[in-house]
């Protein structure tokens, strides 16, 4: 798949006030500093997309981009933020995961991890939340031009085995660099194969 076009749509902290749900959607969330915009803007090859089709304060809503005109890619708030208000933490849990498990369209989750660290409780935490809730996801590693392949080999390796304590099937895992261009097209191709199985 290539993407052709990508329209900004709405931002919104409603769930309800989303896009109608007639066409297959993919979500994208990490802990912040991930590196989320810059994949996405990656996929899209438009460099200023996720930036210019925000206003201040929108990495705090659901904002949805509409791709070749046949699928919504969700652009969601991070988690893990260290200096925001408990109120904000629990208002972001709220709209988020009422959007996650009653989204009927939402045909997978990208769960963007940064590769450079180890293991995070707040990602596993979160992926585990996802499989509680039967919410079909893919891990998407960021940043693999700042390690070698070799490290980049350990630190996937790391992190298998420490989801391998608690999980019978691993997801599906993606390595990723926005700077190199790397693993875009591996996405894309899920995102086209995955589409084929939408029913409205």
């Amino acid at each position: 798949m290539k993407i052709k076009e990508a329209k900004f749509v709405i931002s919104n902290t409603d769930p309800a006030k989303c896009p109608a749900p007639e066409l297959p959607e993919y979500a994208f969330v990490g802990r912040s500093n991930v590196g989320k915009s810059s994949l996405i803007n990656m996929l899209c090859n438009n460099n200023g997309l996720a930036k210019t089709s925000s206003t201040p304060g929108k990495t705090q809503l659901i904002n949805h981009f509409l791709i070749n005109g046949e699928w919504y890619l969700v652009d969601l708030p991070g988690y893990g933020y260290a200096k925001i208000g408990e109120k904000h933490v629990l208002n972001w849990k709220k709209f988020t995961q009422t959007y996650l498990q009653k989204r009927e369209n939402l045909m997978c989750v990208f769960v963007l991890v940064d590769i450079r660290h180890e293991p995070l409780k707040n990602d596993t935490d979160f992926m585990e939340y996802l499989a509680v809730n039967g919410v079909p996801f893919v891990i998407v590693f960021t940043k693999a031009d700042k390690l070698s392949p070799t490290q980049i080999k350990k630190n996937v390796e790391k992190y298998k085995a420490v989801m391998t304590k608690t999980w019978e099937e691993l997801p599906q895992i993606f390595v990723t660099s926005s700077e190199k261009k790397i693993g875009g097209q591996e996405i894309l191709d899920f995102i086209e194969q995955t589409n084929t199985l939408f029913v409205k």
